[in-house]
């Protein structure tokens, strides 16, 4: 629900900068936000609605209009109204919470200030008062208040860097480009006013990284792309203002956009209540049929004698109108199987274990201070049933945080901790990291522990130190000083900023560069090397070279790139180094590192001159330019002197491998789907353990066309089945265009471990309705599954497919807006909160720091609430049968009359009275097994998966067993009572004593029975169950006193009854036999299951009970790691085009001048570069391993 509605379906949007009269008549959307549901009119028609949507709310409601017709009531109106208002009013006080706090949220957010060129002047106004077409005043640090056309910038060129956390997670700085025309705006408030520029773009959409549009000023027209719009949700960084044009406000804006809309989610145990409610009305209306019949004849039989006797005449009631009537009577008084407080009792229970995940210290991170937070009370028992958990990794399995750890240079190893032996042992706390405070502006964070590399670093190493100078020199960084001289770097890829970091902190400091320069600190001495050319990176080289000239003018190459890529480039004379560090990079990649080989090639000068004047004759053609300057590359960079390797840490988040082990062998499978390049998300795959070298196949699926992708899969199958089973399933699924449910037989019958990686232009096609279910059964037969380069609708795509065809429970998990379609589409949506981005959060049902602590709120907290909410439900429903099918026994020996066995405060007060505490007490508290042993056997999460605690046949058993009960419960006193005297000779088989005597039954009965289902006892629980019979009891003897019927004569006839009745001793001997009789069979039938067929919680159970009195100390699992292969471990997090955005110098201060030089001209004409620099390219999967990764 937000501010303004538009009219009709957007085609193309037509914005004019500074003037609203005429946007207005276009009715966009303003910059107002609403995720609220209610206001105060609506709040109480639209919840009552909702609430009475509920096949619950509704059959007591009905219930209730029945009671209020005497003709057929026997019990009066409160015993059903009140409950069903308390029930009514407990939800409408939550939800209209819950949308208090989402009011407040909007409130803040709209409040929050920017400033506005309003009739020349800037003015601050609200979010909410920003208007399309506005042109804002951004500041360094402020976060963007709409989606804005970038119109200047304080940067040289009209640059702006930005943060995108709340978009996509990620921390690293983002550039955007204003267009020339306008960046000439600068920040003259004259200027910017007098802009009248109309922009005509695409309509509001959910795609982040793509933009279409065209300004039209000037009469001229300008080409819009995304690198010139800075999206809502963005904060500007390290630019100290810029203005921008507003061209998306309010829910128009792509964040918005990717909220998506919020959908009703109720668990499996909600829909099948549902279907148990509808199947018991059923069954009462049977009953009530029966007893029906019965009333007819009997009235027709024997009713009849007392007509007379009672003064009715003959035609005011008839036996088939009396049965009629009784059937209703009948309807009310058994509709006790399924009270109204089973409802408020779920609820209670439900917020009790979300309060529980609120203050569990275990999942409470402090580093920023973040609890754990359930955001929603009504799913807790689902994460209890979890099956498929998709989840992101920039944020959420990954720190984004890259840290140079090992590297091989010349063939020698370095990174590494021996001992006084020589033997290699881990790196400890206590271990020391090598002191690097001979160095000046040293970065403090790095952390290298191997003393060898500056020992060789001293010696003079040349290799070495040409290593170093490469990782100083090949690279897009850029430097800037403060005012006290410290050097900071502006990173474009977190794997550049972490080797040129190495670099410095081992003595050779990237200083400044210019657009023909770069300077470099070499131990203590300035060096300065002329820029040749740069060799910019793509993802089909997978490398990146810089030419230079060094001050001795020698003319050096120096290239690092994927070891696949650039050890066929080597000299032939490097066969021996290559292999040596071939085995290193294997080493890297087996400990899940990110590595780059490293090379150089000496180039003569005259070579050198003729290859430049060929690259300049490229950059000049019209036909095949880019063909041509890829050739050159590849000419030159040949030959090439391999000088190492390098190993780079995309740091994980703590406890990522241990808690992707645990989920794995709960039996729940973990997909991860990813915006990151190909590589890149095959590394962490293999970095938490989720990609094995171990693996049988590693399917790579990079069709381009749905052909291509449906024949991968078709031969991916082959791999898996066998020939024959794969071609004819393979098409007939096509023709058929049926829904697909998978055999789980047929998942059985797949041995050994498999993994699909499938690229975002694939799995486009992949989700198709003829090729989805070949997708799919693929897919679920492999261990692991990575999608990459997916965009946010693909990610909540692949969500629904597995949620509609698998018909399993699904789980989200991720960090940033870009996650939000996903959270919001599976069963159980989860953001992190550690990151900046909230936008995750906000839209989720469940928040936490680090991804960590997914393994315990699925395995304690997710198994727990399913197992409680399982032994609630079956103790109710028992209980419940055993209450009420008491009165259709009765009905046989009343004369179907509708008369009720119990007093009638009984009935209104066993539900809320004298059985809600102790089945809350089990409800909230009860646990089979301790939170540690729930973590360490992983194995006992599977039953919530297989639905084994709480389903239809658990119902018709907890069903026989309430109608066993009921059958002790009447039976038992009423043969007993039949001619039965009292000690002093009296008859005591009346209405009343019978009654008193069977609620008493009753209470004991089904008292004890929670005490045998209760297995983790409480102070809570001995108060809650013995304290409810010593209320019972109390309150017994307190409504048969004389003095309250002296008050009340009507409303409490059953005066003295209490104490005539439970003073015989034969009464109590009735009660006992009644609970041996009832409780006996049972505890019988569960001693043998557990001695003769125990589940594996009994067997941890009783482990736990052996080792209560002495626990031995609790032994970690120690982190095992793959062991070594001939494997890439390449992976390289940087965008094309940076190359060229550095040697055109535009995003330099204008306070360095850049000199002229006809041999440093930029590789590429200047009108293009930020194209270039956006440009996405197919990944390939060229580069890894083909004895591992199938190339289909």
């Amino acid at each position: 629900m937000f501010c303004r509605k538009k009219k009709s379906l957007e085609v193309e949007r037509v914005v004019k900068a500074n003037d609203r009269e005429y946007n207005e008549k276009f009715q966009y959307a303003d910059n107002c936000i609403h995720t609220s549901k209610y206001n105060i009119l609506t709040f109480l028609p639209i919840n009552l609605f909702e609430q009475f949507q509920k096949v619950a709310n509704a059959y007591f409601l009905f219930l209730l209009i029945l009671q209020l017709i005497p003709e057929i009531s026997s019990l009066t109106w409160f015993t059903t109204i009140v409950p069903l208002v308390l029930v009514i009013t407990m939800t409408a006080v939550k939800d209209a919470t819950d949308d208090y706090f989402r009011h407040k949220s909007d409130n803040q957010v709209n409040n929050r200030q920017s400033k506005v060129l309003i009739d020349g002047k800037l003015q601050n106004e609200k979010w909410m008062n920003v208007k399309v077409g506005d042109i804002i005043k951004l500041e360094n640090n402020q976060f963007v208040a709409a989606d804005l056309l970038l119109l200047s910038s304080s940067e040289p060129h009209g640059l702006c860097y930005i943060e995108t956390a709340e978009l996509d997670g990620e921390t690293n700085l983002k550039v955007r480009h204003a267009l020339s025309v306008t960046s000439e705006l600068g920040e003259d408030i004259s200027r910017l006013a007098k802009f009248d520029g109309i922009v005509f773009c695409e309509a509001p959409n959910n795609k982040l990284d793509k933009f279409m549009g065209v300004l039209s000023w000037k009469d001229s027209k300008h080409s819009l792309n995304n690198e010139k719009i800075i999206l809502r949700g963005c904060v500007v960084r390290n630019t100290s203002w810029c203005f921008g044009m507003v061209i998306f406000a309010g829910p128009d804006t792509k964040l918005m956009q990717n909220s998506g809309k919020t959908k009703f989610k109720r668990t499996s145990i909600d829909r099948l209540m549902n279907t148990l409610v509808l199947w018991i009305f059923g069954f009462l209306v049977c009953l009530g049929i029966i007893l029906a019949i019965g009333n007819s004849i009997w009235e027709n039989q024997v009713g009849d004698q007392f007509r007379t006797f009672l003064f009715w005449n003959e035609e005011a009631k008839n036996s088939v109108f009396s049965g009629f009537l009784t059937f209703w009577s009948y309807i009310i008084i058994l509709n006790t199987v399924v009270p109204i407080s089973l409802y408020v009792s779920m609820e209670v229970i439900r917020l009790g274990h979300s309060y529980f995940i609120n203050w569990d210290r275990k999942m409470y991170y402090s580093g920023k201070a973040t609890p754990a937070e359930a955001r929603t009370t009504t799913l807790n028992e689902e994460l209890g049933q979890i099956e498929y958990v998709f989840s992101d990794k920039t944020g959420t399995l990954t720190q984004n945080i890259m840290t140079f750890k090992k590297c091989s240079i010349n063939g020698r190893l370095y990174g590494e901790v021996h001992d006084d032996l020589g033997q290699k042992t881990d790196i400890t706390k206590k271990k020391r990291p090598v002191d690097f405070s001979v160095y000046p502006q040293v970065d403090h964070t790095f952390q290298f522990f191997d003393e060898g590399l500056m020992e060789a670093i001293k010696l003079g190493d040349p290799k070495v130190h040409e290593f170093l100078r490469l990782l100083a020199l090949c690279h897009t960084v850029m430097s800037e000083e403060n005012s006290a001289g410290q050097l900071f770097y502006q990173v474009q890829s977190p794997d550049e900023g972490a080797l040129v970091t190495a670099a410095r902190n081992l003595g050779f400091i990237f200083r400044s560069r210019t657009p023909e320069t770069i300077t470099i600190e070499e131990l203590g001495t300035l060096v300065t090397y002329q820029l040749l050319a740069f060799l910019d990176f793509n993802n089909v080289r997978k490398r990146m070279s810089v030419i230079v000239r060094n001050p001795e003018g020698q003319i050096k190459l120096y290239s690092k790139g994927a070891d696949t890529i650039l050890f066929e480039k080597l000299h032939p004379s490097h066969e021996d180094l290559l292999t040596l560090t071939s085995d290193h990079i294997s080493e890297f990649a087996g400990e899940g590192l990110r590595t780059l080989a490293i090379a150089y090639r000496d180039l003569d000068d005259k070579y050198f001159q003729e290859w430049y004047k060929m690259l300049e004759d490229a950059n000049a053609s019209t036909n095949e330019r880019d063909e041509r300057i890829a050739g050159l590359y590849e000419e030159i960079e040949r030959d090439l002197m391999l000088l190492g390797a390098t190993a780079v840490e995309d740091k994980l988040q703590d406890g990522v491998i241990e808690t992707v082990a645990s989920l794995s062998l709960a039996n729940i499978k973990i997909w991860v789907l990813t915006g990151d390049k190909q590589e890149t998300a095959i590394n962490i795959g293999y970095a938490c353990n989720m990609l094995t070298d171990d693996m049988n196949e590693v399917f790579i699926i990079a069709g381009n066309t749905a052909v291509e992708v449906r024949e991968e899969l078709r031969k991916a199958k082959e791999n898996l089945f066998g020939q024959n089973r794969s071609s004819s399933n393979g098409h007939v699924v096509f023709e058929k265009k049926q829904q697909l449910e998978l055999d789980s037989v047929v998942e059985g019958t797949v041995t050994g471990d498999y993994a699909l990686v499938i690229n975002g232009h694939s799995l486009a096609h992949a989700l198709e309705n003829d090729v989805k279910n070949d997708f799919l059964e693929l897919a679920c037969m492999c261990k692991t599954v990575v999608c990459c380069r997916v965009t946010p609708l693909q990610k909540a795509q692949v969500v629904e497919l597995v949620k509609k065809h698998r018909n399993a429970v699904t789980l989200a998990i991720g960090d940033g807006a870009n996650d939000v379609s996903m959270i919001k589409s599976a069963h159980i949506g989860i953001g992190i909160s550690g990151q900046e981005g909230l936008q995750a959060v906000l839209a989720s049902d469940y928040s936490f720091a680090q991804f960590r602590y997914l393994q315990r709120l699925l395995l304690v907290h997710g198994r727990w609430s399913y197992f409680r909410m399982c032994k609630f439900l079956c103790y109710f429903f028992y209980k419940n049968f055993a209450f009420t099918l008491v009165h259709f026994w009765f009905g046989f020996f009343c004369g179907f009359s509708a008369q009720t066995v119990y007093d009638q405060w009984f009935i209104t007060l066993f539900n809320i009275v004298y059985t809600s505490l102790p089945v809350l007490a089990m409800g909230i508290f009860d646990q089979d097994v301790s939170d540690q042993n729930s973590v360490n056997c992983p194995q006992l999460y599977e039953p919530g998966q297989l639905n084994l605690l709480f389903n239809k046949r658990k119902f018709f058993i907890c069903m026989a067993h309430g109608i066993y009960t009921s059958l002790a419960l009447f039976f038992i006193p009423y043969g007993t009572f039949y001619n039965m005297a009292g000690e002093d000779g009296q008859h005591i088989a009346d209405y009343q004593s019978f009654a008193v005597t069977m609620a008493t039954s009753l209470v004991i009965v089904v008292s004890v029975q929670i005490a045998f289902d209760t297995s983790y006892w409480t102070a809570i629980n001995h108060v809650f169950i013995w304290g409810s019979i010593a209320t019972y009891f109390f309150i017994l003897f307190t409504m048969h006193s004389n003095s309250i019927f002296g008050v009340f004569p009507n409303q409490f006839p059953f005066v003295g009854n209490a104490r005539h009745s439970l003073t015989q001793k034969c009464i109590w001997l009735v009660i006992l036999l009644t609970t041996v009789a009832s409780v006996m069979p049972v505890l019988v039938f569960r001693f043998l299951k557990v001695d003769l067929f125990p589940t594996l919680s009994d067997k941890v159970r009783q482990w736990q009970k052996a080792q209560k009195k002495a626990r031995p100390p609790h032994t970690r699992r120690p982190q095992t790691r793959r062991s070594s292969s001939r494997r890439s471990g390449y992976a390289f997090a940087h965008q094309e085009g940076y190359g060229e955005l550095i040697t055109s110098g535009k995003n330099m201060r204008a306070k360095n001048p850049p000199l002229t030089s006809g041999l440093e001209k930029t590789l590429y004409n200047s009108t293009s570069w930020i194209e270039n620099l956006c440009k996405k390219t197919t990944d390939t999967v060229s580069s890894f391993n083909q004895g591992k990764l199938v190339k289909l």
